[in-house]
């Protein structure tokens, strides 16, 4: 027999946005129950897997892809100055749960890694002396460093150095204040805290149906255990799909108009990984370069140090993949189940639109190991082939919308999908993901429940000093912003 429930808000997914959402509401709303749904056996397995993410802070300090070079040579700060003032928020969200006590000490999630970019020709120079002239006056980013000399370049780290031609046409950025997020962990730290607060964080079980009900407004869940017990049926007044790749199925399933004319592009992705003490022990620090021609965003090669359970590894990559999964550990069959009459015209168009893409992920997946080192030897002349190991980083699924113009649009980009009624959202998308949970969700907040924002603002304002504001509007603020955080989160300044 089906067992039945009720509950105030139901989480769909155990990675960084239930996981950060859920730490909200229990704040918020200490006395609304809470529900955890993850099909795994354990939350964090996915794309908030520390190995199935680069780990970045994503704050547009190293990240060339926030700014683009325009087709009349200009290069505009907007984007990047956005993506670093979200960040803030969410380190400021994470320093208050330090200082409460909800997380551990800060290096168990979180550590100092400066942020560096570095580009090859004269082209790619000038793109980037551009890029330092259009951010030299913006309060988030007051602290870049600037070179075109090699011996420069080495002290920063002197794998990017080692045994490079003298005469060859660099430049590097450098940030100090950059950081590596082992966004697994801080998951786990996540449901963990919500657990103490009462919420119920159930693993092996899946959601395999939703619709909301006409009499209430709630919704109604088909949950199945996975290990093969009675399914059960649970009724929620609010419902959040944050299950990465998966979350598309349910948003479709639920059948609010909102999710029409949307579909998923599937791409995966690869890494070269070393522990090697000897070579770890000679590169700190993210460094990001320019993507090639028809990648997607989320392909720009960088070389990252990466600090994992305490263990410190270097990390090169991605090389971009595609598979029919929406879903590291799922099946073949996402892709095809996902197609609806009302988004396979959105579908056809983006991939008519998108051929230089295609073009790309094709020659990605027939790269062979040879060509795969020859790029990372772009950025360290001196890789060993023993010293590195291929492993799979986790799945991403890229937003196709409908476009009144151009018929389909690939989206780069998280995007939220929220009901009319305010009662169910949903985050499709990938990159910056992570790093912008807190602001994410924040819009959730915002989104779902206007009414009760009022009552909500001083304690937001409490656990982000900065809500509701612009760090990025004044100097002095930001300044101290900055400093203040990294200090409470244990991080160069």
């Amino acid at each position: 027999m089906t067992s039945e429930e009720s509950v105030d808000v139901v989480l769909i997914g155990g990675g960084i946005m239930s996981a950060t959402l859920g730490s909200l509401i229990s704040r918020l709303q200490p006395d609304w129950s809470i529900r955890v749904y993850e099909r795994l056996g354990e939350v964090a397995q996915e794309s908030s897997n520390a190995w199935n993410n680069a780990g970045t802070g994503h704050a547009a300090l190293c990240e060339l892809n926030y700014m683009p070079e325009a087709a009349d040579g200009t290069v505009d700060a907007t984007k990047a100055v956005q993506i670093n003032e979200q960040f803030q928020i969410s380190r400021q969200y994470w320093a208050y749960l330090v200082a409460t006590g909800a997380l551990p000490e800060p290096h168990n999630f979180i550590n100092s890694t400066p942020h560096m970019t570095f580009v090859q020709g004269e082209a790619n120079i000038e793109y980037l002396r551009k890029r330092v002239a259009a951010l030299k006056d913006e309060p988030l980013f007051p602290d870049m460093e600037y070179t075109e000399d090699l011996e420069r370049i080495a002290e920063w780290t002197p794998m990017l150095a080692k045994k490079r031609n003298p005469n060859q046409k660099v430049a590097a950025t450098r940030v100090e204040s950059g950081t590596d997020v082992d966004f697994g962990a801080l998951t786990k730290y996540l449901f963990e805290d919500l657990e103490r607060r009462g919420a119920s964080v159930l693993t092996n079980h899946q959601v395999t149906w939703l619709r909301r009900r006409k009499k209430d407004g709630t919704w109604r869940l088909r949950v199945r255990h996975t290990v093969g017990q009675t399914p059960k049926v649970v009724n929620a007044k609010f419902v959040f799909v944050g299950a990465g790749g998966g979350a598309l199925a349910l948003l479709q399933h639920s059948g609010i108009p909102e999710i029409k004319g949307i579909g998923g592009f599937p791409i995966s992705g690869q890494f070269l990984r070393t522990t090697n003490p000897k070579i770890v022990s000679q590169h700190q620090a993210k460094v990001y370069g320019k993507a090639a021609v028809g990648a997607p965003p989320m392909s720009v090669p960088h070389l990252d140090t990466r600090v994992v359970n305490g263990e410190t590894a270097l990390l090169f990559g991605p090389y971009a993949g595609f598979t029919p999964k929406f879903l590291k550990m799922s099946t073949w069959l996402d892709l095809p189940g996902s197609i609806r009459f009302h988004n396979i015209g959105t579908m056809i168009q983006v991939g008519l639109r998108n051929f230089d893409l295609v073009k790309y992920l094709v020659s990605e997946v027939l790269a062979s190991r040879a060509k795969k080192m020859k790029a990372l030897r772009e950025f360290m002349p001196t890789a060993k082939d023993r010293d590195w190991e291929l492993i799979t980083a986790g799945q991403r699924v890229q937003v196709m919308k409908r476009d009144p113009e151009k018929g389909g649009v690939l989206q780069f980009g998280t995007e939220v999908i929220t009901g009319a009624d305010g009662t169910i959202a949903g985050l499709l998308g990938a990159s910056p993901g992570a790093s912008t949970a807190a602001p994410i969700m924040l819009d959730v907040l915002a989104r779902c429940f206007p009414d009760r924002l009022p009552e909500w603002e001083p304690q937001l304002r409490q656990m982000i000093p900065s809500y509701g504001t612009k760090l990025s509007l004044d100097a002095a603020t930001a300044s101290a912003s900055l400093a203040d955080t990294a200090k409470q989160l244990e991080l160069t300044a």
